[in-house]
């Protein structure tokens, strides 16, 4: 089956998944690369024959629909979804270098009046072309509590390999995305796949990304200590996985699933004592250490699902941005995180793919993530 005709075909099932009556507000298009290059010209057609109000989309190296996902091999998910009551913006921005250091353009003139109640923006960027760290960093700071959850584009290896799609128009750059708002409320399950061993220690001195001290000692000196007490299993996820999960709320007494920023240990000077991290930290910072494997993960993600469960989230659909280093390269068990979401919440309308980084908010901030699950549960108010 050529693409046109597997979109169509999805396309059409979609339609008859949500039955007579309910027209589509929203579709979002995922297409795995393994199309090649009939990729660009299906997708620059998109928009006219999805019938949707508003089209997303971009390509991928595999992807979701479903319970099921597709990893390898040609693969399309088309997921429909009506939102009676919603407002939706879509955009597309460009990052333009300027004297000051840079901007993002494009921004939809509907939204200098503000943006809509229960705001969140469902975001798809271009790894390659789209500083996005910086326009997460803007969203929180310009529009705290605007919920931002996506993924980066993960169908090409070089700048202008992906296709974005909004609306009648594609992209090689930048981003993609729409602002949800009105009659429709976004909830974020990020599941960062880590579990914590030993116990929250401060930051007493540091630099840049290297950790120099933790409670006073040399940085190694206290994993040392914590090595020392752990059994056979973590001493091994130690050495081979280790993380550090910094609190984003440093005031907090206690901490728990969710809390903390999950970044890996990127080396260890014996000499000095000191480790370095892919982030940048502080003294005074509460970090804890944290390992990773298929049952740390599979763990965090259900009972981050149950949580919302317990908590009454019932949602309509979802959306999923799962690493692309999950999947089989991490479980033993075939569609993993798509077969988690339908146990716990479903059945429900679910889509997405494996991204190149996953984008969600750990506390009241929003990051790109790897090794995560970003998903976002669609709900009406």
């Amino acid at each position: 089956m050529d693409l046109s005709d597997a979109l169509a075909a999805a396309t059409r099932g979609a339609v008859e998944e949500l039955g007579p009556g309910d027209p589509a507000d929203l579709a979002v298009v995922f297409v795995s690369k393994a199309h090649g290059s009939a990729i660009r010209g299906a997708m620059e057609h998109l928009s006219e024959s999805i019938p949707a109000r508003v089209v997303l989309g971009t390509t991928v190296e595999g992807l979701l629909a479903g319970g099921v996902e597709h990893e390898e091999g040609p693969a399309v998910a088309v997921w429909l979804a009506p939102m009676p009551g919603a407002t939706l913006v879509p955009l597309a921005l460009e990052y333009a270098r300027t004297a000051d250091g840079g901007s993002f353009v494009g921004w939809p003139a509907e939204l200098d009046d503000g943006w809509p109640p229960h705001a969140s923006l469902l975001l798809l960027a271009d790894p390659f072309t789209c500083p996005v760290e910086k326009l997460l960093a803007r969203m929180d700071d310009d529009h705290p509590g605007v919920t931002v959850v996506g993924g980066m584009a993960s169908g090409g290896y070089e700048p202008g390999c992906n296709t974005l799609v909004v609306g009648s128009r594609t992209y090689d750059s930048g981003a993609v995305g729409v602002v949800i708002g009105g009659g429709v409320r976004v909830t974020p399950v990020v599941s960062q796949g880590c579990r914590p061993i030993g116990r929250p220690l401060v930051i007493t001195r540091a630099e840049a990304n290297v950790i120099i001290e933790l409670g006073g000692k040399p940085a190694l000196e206290r994993l040392r200590e914590i090595y020392a007490d752990l059994d056979h299993t973590d001493r091994t996820l130690v050495r081979t996985s280790l993380h550090v999960g910094r609190a984003a709320n440093e005031y907090q007494d206690s901490f728990q699933r969710g809390d903390f920023l999950v970044r890996t240990v990127a080396g260890a000077d014996p000499d000095s004592g000191v480790l370095a991290i892919g982030d940048l930290v502080r003294t005074g910072q509460t970090v804890q250490f944290h390992v990773r494997d298929a049952t740390s993960a599979h763990d965090d993600l259900v009972a981050l699902l149950e949580r919302e469960k317990l908590r009454g989230t019932r949602p309509a659909g979802a959306l999923v941005f799962t690493c692309n280093g999950r999947g089989s390269r991490l479980f033993h068990t075939p569609s993993h995180d798509a077969a988690c979401l339908q146990e716990v919440l479903g059945p429900l309308p679910a889509a997405g793919f494996f991204a190149q980084g996953e984008i969600g908010p750990v506390a009241k901030r929003t990051f790109v993530h790897g090794f995560t699950a970003s998903i976002a549960l669609f709900e009406p108010v």
